[in-house]
């Protein structure tokens, strides 16, 4: 498939995610807290929340209507039975064109109590069966959800080797600005915003102590009554991924995965990770210049395109920042021996 093909399915993209996040906000505007926070399903791979299925419902009937009517394609995301649809119906895995995979709304807890914006996701990748990864996405879109009080959103998206392009709109008159992404180009986290993610309990501790190994090991300790560097713990990994973009962030690391072997010592299990479907947009990333790798390989993610999929990620805003953090970051991974 060439990016000429590819391209096609960008516009019909993003009226998808507009559609979406009308349809949320608008969900947000009339519900109160605990509806939109209603847990709908406990599935294995994460909890679908009331406000997710405003998002998923649109998904299948779109596609149906706009896409796979003129070219076929499996459609993966969290909601759906099995975790994927082939599209049209009655069509083969094996005719589908595209492998399609979705977040309707990445960053749902803190959207539904209206503490930070969430994100609708999608990357576009051709269908090589089952071992299509997130390597092989060719086109990807990101729209921001915002909060009820917040009329500006921000629109990213990109062609494999075209660079990242973004827009700002107005929800209330229509407007649209061009933006340009810049990550900062710091050659040190010093004074800027790097972390390692870790949302929920079950090895808080372990991600912390991480954490403060890399930090002393890159700035040394902190002086008295001084901070040398701060965090932000933006769940919501496609958030974390805007925040690297827009030049907000030097640092991230999702390392949860990577827990597993230490939580089982300890006779814990490990709950939620991240998925493809959570990083399905981070080609954008890349093209506008972040350095996103496999923390465990310091390659490019490599996960196959599916819902099971447990992804440990880290994202540096440019190469001195990953010269000055990936060896300490991999020091501390490995003398706990989570490599």
């Amino acid at each position: 498939m060439t990016s000429h093909d590819v391209r096609a399915l960008l516009e019909p993209v993003r009226r998808l995610h507009e559609l979406i996040r009308a349809a949320v906000v608008e969900a947000c505007e009339r519900a109160s807290l605990e509806e939109l926070s209603e847990v709908e399903r406990d599935g294995e791979g994460d909890t679908i929340y009331a406000v997710d299925r405003v998002g998923e419902e649109l998904l299948v009937e779109f596609f149906e209507r706009e896409v796979a009517s003129r070219t076929p394609l499996v459609l993966i995301a969290e909601g759906l039975e099995g975790g994927r649809v082939v599209l049209p119906r009655g069509a083969s895995e094996d005719e589908a064109v595209w492998r399609v995979v979705v977040d309707p709304v990445d960053g749902t807890r803190a959207l539904m109590y209206q503490k930070r914006s969430a994100w609708v996701l999608t990357g576009v990748a051709p269908n090589r069966g089952p071992s299509t990864t997130l390597r092989d996405i060719e086109l990807a879109v990101q729209t921001e959800i915002p909060l009820v009080k917040q009329h500006l959103y921000d629109s990213l998206w990109t062609v494999r080797g075209e660079g990242a392009r973004a827009e700002r709109l107005n929800r209330l008159t229509g407007e649209r600005t061009a933006l340009t992404l810049r990550p900062s180009r710091a050659r040190t986290i010093a004074h800027g915003f790097a972390q390692v993610a870790r949302f929920f309990p079950g090895a808080r501790d372990l991600l912390a102590a991480i954490d403060e190994e890399v930090v002393r090991g890159a700035l040394g300790p902190a002086r008295p009554g001084k901070a040398h560097c701060f965090e932000d713990q933006y769940l919501s990994s496609g958030g974390q991924l805007y925040e690297l973009m827009a030049g907000h962030d030097r640092f991230v690391a999702d390392l949860r995965p990577l827990m597993r072997r230490a939580l089982s010592a300890r006779g814990l299990a490990l709950g939620i990770c991240c998925h493809p479907y959570d990083l399905c947009t981070e080609l954008i990333a890349r093209e506008a210049g972040v350095v996103v790798t496999d923390p465990s390989s310091g390659g490019p993610l490599s996960a196959p395109l599916g819902v099971e999929a447990e992804v440990a990620w880290a994202g540096y805003a440019n190469e001195h920042i990953r010269r000055q953090i990936e060896p300490l970051l991999r020091s501390a991974l490995g003398a706990r021996g989570l490599l």
